[in-house]
């Protein structure tokens, strides 16, 4: 089955984009707010979720795409839908001068409102890790 798009925006309390893209693109700002462990590896991030020595999950995410102070685009290793991908981006709003984190995900429309509660978590575990 295919899957649906989901699109979602993010105000961040930060006019900086260096701190931003640094926090969607390297391995020590994904594991702000994405997962407990994230390491780079060539054109791929391994993240993992848990202790490394208890109960863990371990996935990899391949770079599409990386357009600096932009946005950065993955896919999963394992995902069967070829056109499904993750991407995170970044735009400054013209009203606050802050910028926003945008982000594209996919997802069976069974699954859309947990991808959705997943995003929501992931951004209150970055507003409390950095404050943004």
């Amino acid at each position: 089955m295919k899957k649906q798009r989901l699109n979602l925006e993010y105000e961040l309390h930060s006019n900086s984009a260096n701190i931003i893209w640094s926090l969607i693109s390297s391995a020590h700002g994904l594991e702000k707010w994405i997962a407990d462990s994230v390491k780079r590896q060539d054109d791929s991030f391994i993240f993992r979720w848990g202790e490394e020595w208890g109960n863990h999950e371990i996935r990899k995410a391949y770079i599409l795409s990386e357009n600096k102070q932009e946005s950065i685009r993955l896919r999963w290793d394992n995902d069967e839908d070829k056109d499904a991908y993750w991407q995170l981006g970044m735009v400054k709003s013209d009203i606050t001068n802050d910028y926003i984190l945008t982000v594209t995900d996919f997802a069976e429309a069974d699954d859309m409102e947990s991808l959705r509660d997943i995003w929501d978590s992931n951004m209150e575990q970055l507003h409390r890790s950095t404050g943004l």
